[in-house]
């Protein structure tokens, strides 16, 4: 028999585990504690960043943008924050200073000193 081990140290959802055995893999996992935890929750948040920027087509881009969405949604329960208290909050940004819809690059300011 052949075996191939493949080294990932990453985070993963709950049922990778079981996917991966069900398939014929035997997967070795960690629970993680608490620091640790967060720490590789925002390397899988810069993981899901990455993946949606490299994103090939609309369906891609789709998938790894829920992705994203469902890290931030599990950084927030870790940190006992609820997500409609993250969506309230960038609504009121939104409208005291708007959105990213019109493309704005801002490419230097000049501050005017009155002496």
């Amino acid at each position: 028999m052949n075996k191939d081990r493949k080294t990932f140290n990453k985070l993963v959802r709950d049922k990778i585990p079981e996917i991966l055995k069900s398939g014929g893999a035997n997967p070795e996992i960690q629970i993680l504690g608490d620091e640790e935890y967060y720490t590789k929750l925002n390397e899988k948040l810069l993981e899901e960043c990455n993946e949606a920027i490299a994103a090939c087509d609309k369906n891609n881009l789709t998938e790894e943008l829920a992705d994203l969405l469902e890290v931030m949604h599990s950084t927030a329960k870790y940190k006992e924050i609820n997500f409609e208290d993250i969506e309230k909050i960038r609504i009121v940004k939104k409208e005291k200073r708007g959105s990213f819809d019109s493309k704005i690059l801002l490419k230097s300011t000049e501050i005017i000193q009155n002496l």
